[in-house]
């Protein structure tokens, strides 16, 4: 799209002198070592288990980390307003393409979360979808300064509801609690009544527990994975036990690179239990670097929403950062068995495209927002 004339070449200077720096490093560095771990992960058990070629997975994810890189930068250096708006549009795309999944999805052990439109690769409209709705929550919230607070609440919480509907028909009760704390913890930060956030918050979970019971056929899944976390005997927890058993041995210190025995062991380890992996190859001491990591943006991201003045971008900064912290807690915590199965990738780290390019766009935005030249956006309005 960028041809390198004089004047791209002065936005791209100009952007590098406004980017923060150590939150754009953090999250590069964040990609290469998901790539440097789907490399550890994959290339030897691929190979074995399903006949591909030794570095198959980790040319794939190669890919989608180039690609990703590229996403990147490429909505970090866009004008703020223009990328607010075309966000908003793209976001009532993310939704059609979310209903499309109970239509015409692809199921894979009874859930319809991903589509696929040959020659592209299958991806899950939800990552695309989960920042796209913190834009839009985020602008519902500010719209209008003017109008009751609670109404621009209750017009966010109808199109969450929309979204939950939908991903609880898939079913994905993993990313309908993720979007739904992001949500709360955005209303919280926004001023809201902490009664009324209670309320709301124990409706949610009385509702999610009739759900559970009174649609067996739709939610059979829960049940039994809620079983499985709270009796392990009850039924089959190999992946979860394996993952936890990884995670011991692994220790302070690890294994030692391709010495983890997790990755031959359980399909899903390059995914679901990709921290296992980590902790038993490089032990918890490097799972202790990784959560630092993520900690560390927040912090700065957070730093940036509590010295501006800008309700839309803090909330929606908050709403991001709330994103990334809890999918990556929920993913440890699935790990190390805190919390029953979710199927919670760990963003930047876990293998796979749409997950990828969710957590890039994330990136992406934040990088956008807390750019220096968001000044006079954080002093105005």
């Amino acid at each position: 799209m960028f041809s390198f004339g004089r004047e791209n070449t002065g936005l791209i200077a100009k952007w590098w002198r406004n980017v923060d720096r150590q939150i754009l490093f953090l999250f590069i560095f964040l990609l290469l070592l998901g790539l440097f771990f789907s490399f550890s992960s994959t290339t030897s058990v691929m190979s074995e288990k399903m006949n591909k070629e030794t570095y198959f997975f980790f040319i794939k994810h190669l890919i989608f980390v180039s690609f990703s890189l590229l996403l990147i930068f490429f909505i970090s250096i866009q004008d703020k307003d223009k990328l607010i708006k075309f966000l908003t549009y793209l976001f009532f795309v993310s939704i059609a393409l979310l209903f499309l999944t109970l239509l015409i999805g692809v199921e894979i052990k009874g859930s319809k979360r991903w589509l696929a439109f040959d020659p592209l690769p299958r991806f899950q409209p939800v990552e695309l979808l989960k920042p796209l709705f913190i834009i839009f929550a985020a602008k519902i919230i500010i719209l209008n300064e003017k109008s009751n607070i609670y109404k621009r609440y209750l017009y966010s919480f109808l199109i969450l509801l929309l979204i939950m509907m939908i991903l609880v028909n898939q079913p994905d009760l993993g990313q309908t609690f993720l979007l739904t704390l992001s949500w709360i913890t955005m209303i919280f930060v926004s001023g809201f009544n902490m009664y009324l956030l209670a309320v709301l918050g124990f409706t949610f979970a009385i509702t999610v527990t009739l759900l559970i019971f009174f649609l067996p056929e739709k939610f059979g899944y829960v049940i039994y994975r809620v079983n499985i976390f709270l009796d392990p005997k009850s039924g089959d927890n190999f992946q979860s036990q394996k993952a936890l058993e990884a995670i011991k041995q692994g220790g302070l210190t690890g294994q030692g690179m391709g010495e983890g025995i997790l990755k031959d062991r359980v399909p899903e380890a390059h995914t679901d239990y990709i921290i296992a992996v980590i902790s038993e190859e490089f032990g918890a001491i490097f799972v202790l670097f990784i959560v630092i990591i993520f900690l560390f943006i927040g912090y700065k991201v957070l730093n940036k929403v509590f010295a501006g003045n800008n309700e839309f971008l803090k909330l929606a900064l908050v709403g991001l950062v709330t994103l990334l912290i809890i999918q990556t807690f929920i993913h440890i915590g699935v790990n190390i068995r805190l919390f029953p199965t979710t199927g919670m990738t760990l963003p930047f780290l876990s293998y796979g495209g749409s997950s990828l390019v969710g957590s890039s766009i994330i990136a992406g935005i934040i990088l956008n927002f807390t750019r220096k030249d968001s000044t006079r956006y954080f002093k105005n309005e």
